[in-house]
């Protein structure tokens, strides 16, 4: 009977279990499976090529590019984002008449459609569109630039409307625990005659790292796992200048390349595995010390 009472909590989670087993899991597995054959649409047999997928990933130079191009969205979203929630998070905290409109005003980006944003952004961003207008009309001709044709910045380009779509949802989630926060500490600190600085590195930054840790690995993997706003604003263009990982699987399962597109996935599921779970271990260790 205590046996069965002990084991209670775990029968309520075998059905979740058995879901994510089913649909994650097992397809996870197979697919590093497949992933070493030479699976193709116009190929009856399958056959094991070891890791030939894998070295044709970091010796194909649009693949390398690929790679490079994910990292550097995700790097600089991961910053903008963060930066910009908390500045709103701060500012909007405050006691200002209008900040409930305020909120909603820098929120509601994040609710649209990634389709509704290009369809808004493309225009702005041609050579002759809006955001080069404006800058030839105020006299800085120099700032006028090709936004999405121009293969050495279109990367930055996509970063920069992620950010503008997105950093109101982060700015949510920072305000959420700046108001969880008690006012008791600030007023202490004001009393010892701590400035505006010193109360945010010792007393909002510390107490804020839940938020942060949360915020960070939602920013981070999303930025790793990118797709729809480059398959929306320039479908890899131009040329392959702006291709991510989230593209290539596409590119390469849209060609008849299962083996590599499985090889590409895999490889993605690992970075993004890589990458966060020591970072989440180590934020965590913040939040306790801290």
């Amino acid at each position: 009977m205590k046996i069965s009472k002990s084991l209670y909590s775990y029968y309520l989670i075998l059905p979740a279990l058995f879901i994510y087993s089913l649909f994650f899991v097992l397809p996870a597995i197979v697919g590093l499976f497949y992933s070493f054959t030479d699976w193709r649409l116009d190929r009856e047999a399958i056959h094991f090529i070891g890791w030939d997928n894998f070295n044709r990933i970091f010796t194909d130079k649009t693949l390398v590019l690929a790679i490079k191009n994910t990292f550097i969205f995700a790097i600089v979203t991961v910053i903008g984002k963060n930066v910009l929630g908390i500045a709103l998070a701060i500012g909007l905290n405050m006691r200002l008449k209008s900040k409930n409109l305020l909120r909603a005003i820098f929120y509601s980006p994040s609710i649209l459609s990634v389709l509704v944003i290009s369809i808004v952004f493309t225009p702005l961003l041609r050579s002759e569109g809006t955001i080069n207008s404006l800058f030839e009309a105020v006299g800085l001709h120099s700032f006028s630039q090709a936004w999405l044709t121009n293969p050495s910045i279109v990367i930055w380009t996509i970063a920069a409307v992620s950010i503008w779509q997105h950093t109101g949802f982060q700015m949510a989630i920072y305000l959420a625990g700046l108001q969880s926060i008690s006012k008791e500490y600030y007023e202490a600190a004001t009393i010892d005659g701590a400035g505006a600085w010193m109360s945010f590195s010792k007393i909002t930054l510390p107490l804020l790292l839940p938020a942060i840790n949360i915020n960070l690995m939602l920013t981070l993997i999303g930025g790793l796992k990118v797709f729809s706003e480059v398959f929306v604003l320039t479908g890899g263009g131009p040329g392959n200048a702006s291709q991510v990982v989230g593209t290539i699987i596409l590119r390469a399962f849209g060609e008849g390349s299962w083996g590599l597109g499985t090889a590409v996935n895999t490889l993605l599921f690992v970075i993004v595995t890589i990458i966060s779970i020591p970072l989440l271990i180590f934020m965590r260790r913040k939040e306790v010390t801290e």
